[in-house]
C-alpha cells in the first residue's frame, strides 16, 4: 500500500504565507515612501522653520533685556533716586568712574548705583549699526503715564529704544507682544521721536528734554492709527526714515 501524502494542505498553507510575507513587504514599501516624503519635506522647508525659530528666541531676548534694566530702575527709585536723577553712562565712558559730575548711585549701569548690566543688542538683531541701547527722557507714550500735546521734561517718559533692528525681528517682537496677530502685518509707523540722544548728566541734564522734547508713540489728539497707544514697548518704523526699525521698551512712566 502507497503511503497517503497530504500534500494540498501544505501547499495551500506555502501560498498563504508567501501571501502574507508579499502584504508585508507592499507595508514595508508604503511606509518607506512616506517616510522618505517626510523626510524630504523636512529637509525642504527645515531652514525657514530654523530661521523662524532663531528669530523667535533673538525677539524673546530683545524684550527681556530691557526688562531687566527696569528691574535695576525701580530699585534705584524705590531706594530714593528720583527719575530725572538716574543717568544711563555706558561702562565705556571716559567719565564712568569719575564721581566729579554724577555719583556712582545715579549710575543705572554702575555697582554703586542700579548695577545692571549693560550690553549691546546681539548681533543678528540688528539690520545696521553698533547695536547700542539708547535710554531717555525726551518722549512719550500716549496712554502711559500723563499724555501731553506739549509735554516738558519730568512728564517724559523714561523709554530704552534700540533703533535699527531687522524687519523681520520687529515684526516677530509686535507677533509675540500681542501688538500684530500675524508676522505680515503692516508695523506701526512714529514720527518725531528722538532715538539718538542718551540720558547722561555729565554736568548737565542730558537726554531730559535738551533742546525741547521728542515725539509721542500711539497716536495723541484723534488720529486714525492707535496700534500701539497704552503699548509700554513694540516696535515701529521711523516715519522720517523708511526702513528704519526701533524697539522700544518704557522703563519708567511718567
Amino acid at each position: 500500500m502507497k503511503p497517503i501524502i497530504k500534500n494540498g494542505g501544505e501547499a495551500r498553507s506555502r501560498r498563504e504565507e508567501q501571501g502574507n510575507v508579499l502584504f508585508l513587504i507592499l507595508i514595508a514599501v508604503a511606509l518607506f515612501a512616506a517616510l522618505s516624503y517626510a523626510v524630504t519635506q523636512s529637509s525642504r522647508s527645515g531652514g525657514g522653520d530654523a530661521g523662524q525659530e532663531a528669530n523667535l528666541i533673538n525677539s524673546s531676548q530683545l524684550i527681556q533685556y530691557p526688562a531687566a534694566v527696569r528691574t535695576s530702575v525701580v530699585r534705584m527709585v524705590i531706594a530714593g533716586i528720583s527719575s530725572s536723577e538716574l543717568d544711563f553712562m555706558y561702562p565705556s565712558d571716559a567719565e564712568y568712574n569719575d564721581e566729579s559730575n554724577v555719583q556712582d548711585r545715579f549710575k543705572v549701569f554702575h555697582p554703586g548705583g542700579g548695577g545692571a548690566t549693560y550690553a549691546a543688542a546681539n548681533p543678528d538683531v540688528i539690520d545696521s549699526g553698533t547695536g547700542e541701547w539708547v535710554f531717555n527722557g525726551e518722549n512719550q507714550i500716549d496712554l502711559i503715564g500723563t499724555t501731553k500735546a506739549v509735554m516738558t521734561s519730568s512728564e517724559a517718559d523714561i523709554i530704552a529704544f534700540l533703533p535699527h533692528i531687522s524687519e523681520e525681528i520687529c515684526r516677530r517682537v509686535n507677533v509675540e507682544l500681542g501688538i500684530a496677530s500675524k508676522i505680515s502685518d503692516a508695523i506701526p509707523t512714529v514720527t518725531g521721536v528722538d532715538y539718538t540722544l542718551n540720558k547722561e548728566y555729565e554736568g548737565g541734564s542730558r537726554g531730559l528734554c535738551d533742546g525741547g522734547c521728542g515725539g509721542t508713540i500711539g497716536t495723541a489728539g484723534g488720529g486714525v492709527d492707535h496700534t500701539l497707544d497704552g503699548q509700554p514697548y513694540g516696535c515701529f518704523e521711523d516715519g522720517a526714515s523708511a526702513g528704519t526699525y526701533v524697539y522700544y521698551h518704557v522703563l519708567v512712566e511718567r
